[in-house]
């Protein structure tokens, strides 16, 4: 499975749902295992294709509304990986809502893209909501203290009001549609949504539908962001 990531098949997850698929093959063997270690000289084959690792890259995406944020659309939406010009297996690193727009990351590194999402390093995202209504103190001090949502209390949130419907708010947790749902919850609503930071990383002036591919440096920082020094 680790193999799999590393090499810019699939994430983890994904990894693992291909080989309890079957579709996986070490030295012409079926595996079950996602567990089992390989390397390069193995064999492993994802539907009959040799696999090796590939080098790795990070793009920036400055997502538009309407884009999917998966590898592929099966439908007729555009997915994200389709604006990037890159010849890498590239998947998103989480997901933006298909009406959000702003800041997503796209990578074959399994493994940065499995810590930058991984709750338990608090990589924290930003995002600048306008509010169908303006914002009061009470809604804000909901929105910095927790909302209880269905699927459980939302852990405390950086909330900064830059206007009376806009504000810049900052959480670690990436549940489905979650910032929409905490504008719900304390009587307010979205407009508009986009992520503006992603760790360390910025949107900056990254003109919307464009993709740029990271500098080593960038990588590095993310590497910090999600509690790794190298």
């Amino acid at each position: 499975m680790k193999y799999l990531a590393h090499s810019g098949v699939a994430s983890r997850r994904r990894s693992e749902e291909l080989i309890a698929a079957g579709r996986v093959r070490v030295g012409g063997q079926r595996v079950t295992d996602p567990a089992r270690d390989v390397d390069e000289d193995s064999g492993v084959e994802v539907d009959g294709r040799p696999v090796a690792p590939e080098p790795h890259e990070v793009w920036a995406l400055h997502k538009p509304a309407g884009v999917v944020s998966t590898a592929r659309e099966p439908g007729r939406r555009r997915a994200v990986t389709d604006l990037v010009d890159s010849p890498r297996r590239l998947y998103p690193v989480g997901r933006l809502d298909t009406d959000s727009t702003g800041l997503i990351l796209l990578t074959n590194d399994g493994a940065l893209a499995e810590r930058l999402t991984h709750p338990r390093y608090e990589v924290p995202r930003t995002y600048r909501v306008r509010l169908r209504r303006a914002v009061t103190p009470e809604q804000l001090r909901l929105l910095r203290g927790g909302v209880d949502l269905e699927d459980g209390v939302t852990a405390p949130a950086r909330v900064h009001k830059a206007s009376a419907r806009v504000i810049e708010l900052t959480m670690h947790e990436g549940r489905n549609r979650q910032v929409r749902r905490m504008a719900e919850a304390v009587g307010n609503q979205v407009v508009d949504l986009v992520r503006i930071r992603f760790g360390s990383l910025v949107l900056g002036e990254l003109a919307e539908g464009r993709a740029r591919r990271l500098r080593p440096a960038e990588i590095r920082r993310l590497w910090k962001d999600a509690g790794d020094e190298r």
